[in-house]
């Protein structure tokens, strides 16, 4: 996690500047978690300060990027973890990813600021789709479709039907409602077949589009105003059940 001084921190908050910083603090009007603080003290983003009694922040906007992330990179936060999604995007705000992407896959994920659009599209269970181009060691055979499309006994329990359909011989499109632990790897492997490449494409009305690996996008007005509406009759619904 990335430290600052805190007459820097302060600074950027738009509430004053370093050297008036710097006078609060020797003044012993600067709390730092409920602690006065010293001259020379650095602090993180989840740090409260507070100046006079009044805590501080700085006004973020909320983000929302759309991320091509390439095979091998992790989706955690723990910048400690090597290949960890952060340290690889180098987004000058603190940003986290929504839900995951397993490391040897590749493809879209969410980046965001907004802790609340998290919450609900990862509690949603309202079809919220996510779409998937899978190549895989042997031939695609009808039975396997069918088989994959109708539910596959996996991690004690049966996956929800779904749309899948064949590219090629080997190489097929799906299209998941749910997000079991390495689900398609897994339904693949308890029918005999191995991915080769997983790419996610589409995640509810956002696509991956011409996006090259390793580079990200915001979201446009119309997608965000598009998934709001689709987060929010999720929760009616779900509320309604």
């Amino acid at each position: 996690m990335e430290l600052k001084r805190l007459n820097k921190a302060i600074s950027e908050t738009g509430f004053c500047s370093r050297r008036g910083a710097d006078k609060f603090i020797e003044a012993g009007e600067v709390k730092v978690n409920g602690e006065t603080a010293t001259l020379g003290v650095k602090v993180s983003a989840e740090d409260v300060i507070e100046v006079n009694g009044k805590v501080i922040t700085k006004e973020v906007n909320k983000i929302y990027l759309v991320f091509n992330k390439p095979i091998g990179i992790t989706c955690t936060t723990d910048t400690e973890i090597k290949g960890n999604i952060i340290t690889y995007i180098k987004y000058p705000e603190r940003i986290f990813p929504i839900g995951r992407l397993d490391k040897p896959s590749d493809g879209l994920i969410f980046m965001t600021n907004d802790g609340d659009i998290v919450n609900k599209i990862l509690r949603s269970k309202n079809n919220h789709e996510k779409e998937y181009i899978v190549r895989v060691n042997r031939n695609v055979s009808s039975y396997f479709l069918k088989e994959m499309a109708s539910g596959v006994r996996i991690l004690d329990t049966v996956t929800l039907p779904c749309k899948v359909e064949k590219i090629d011989d080997h190489t097929f499109n799906i299209t998941l409602t749910q997000g079991l632990n390495r689900q398609i790897r897994r339904m693949c492997l308890e029918l005999g077949y191995e991915v080769r490449t997983l790419k996610r494409v589409r995640i509810m009305n956002i696509h991956l589009g011409g996006l090259k690996p390793g580079k990200y996008r915001h979201f446009t007005k119309l997608e965000l105003e598009d998934l709001f509406h689709l987060v929010d009759d999720s929760i009616k619904t779900e509320e309604a059940s």
